[in-house]
């Protein structure tokens, strides 16, 4: 098939980040419900295998009638400013160099603001004193979430990190012509001469983009109070 299209078949996650924001979200889409459908053909009920709707939006089960449909798992994604630096972090399975916002996924009766709070001092030890809600956003990695980012606040001289090694591998202040730099380079990718890789950023398609973007271009965004 590559040679007949001239083409080659890429890692999922890297083709999305090469298309634009529509086709993008149509592939995500399509990954997702491919996912699902693949993880749920039988009933937990009954144990009997469960049948499709034509438009594949939905299973029954044929013995007991239950309907299940695709479900996101929610995951709180937040950047963490003191008013004049934002907090990034990396995990180890992250390409070379990249950083990016804290997340961690809800957990069952946790609320939005509970969430982010818990997440933020599992990880690196913080307090957060004042979030804001930004935007959300499906994401189809691993098994189908919705990212909810939000900008995060702590007191200024309350920012000793203390980094949870067992989720991260690194987390550190960045200032803001650091974040700003990071977001203008073109090849990350690049490996240095002496053999390290310039520290950059999430690609623009991903809401952890749109959340340092923000801050950015206004870096008291986080500051309102919740």
């Amino acid at each position: 098939m590559e040679t007949e299209l001239k083409g080659s078949f890429i890692e999922l996650r890297k083709a999305l980040f090469q298309l634009n924001e529509k086709d993008a979200s149509l592939l995500s889409t399509a990954q997702a419900l491919l996912r699902w459908h693949d993880a749920h053909q039988f009933c937990s009920r009954s144990g009997q295998p469960s049948k499709k709707n034509m438009a594949g939006s939905k299973r029954v089960c044929p013995s007991n009638k239950i309907i299940y449909y695709p479900q996101m798992a929610p995951v709180v994604i937040t950047l963490v400013s003191d008013g004049t630096q934002c907090l990034l972090a990396r995990q180890s399975s992250f390409p070379k160099g990249m950083y990016s916002a804290l997340a961690g996924f809800c957990d069952i009766g946790e609320s939005l603001e509970e969430a982010v709070r818990r997440e933020v001092a599992e990880e690196v030890g913080l307090e957060v004193e004042r979030l804001q809600y930004s935007a959300s956003q499906h994401w189809p990695f691993p098994n189908s979430s919705l990212m909810i980012a939000c900008h995060a606040t702590v007191k200024p001289g309350q920012t000793e990190i203390q980094v949870n090694l067992r989720e991260l591998e690194a987390a550190a202040w960045f200032s803001h012509d650091e974040v700003a730099t990071a977001l203008r380079r073109n090849n990350p990718y690049t490996q240095q001469q002496n053999g390290t890789f310039p520290f950059w950023l999430p690609p623009k398609l991903a809401i952890a983009h749109q959340l340092i973007k923000e801050w950015v271009e206004k870096p008291t965004c986080s500051a309102l109070p919740a």
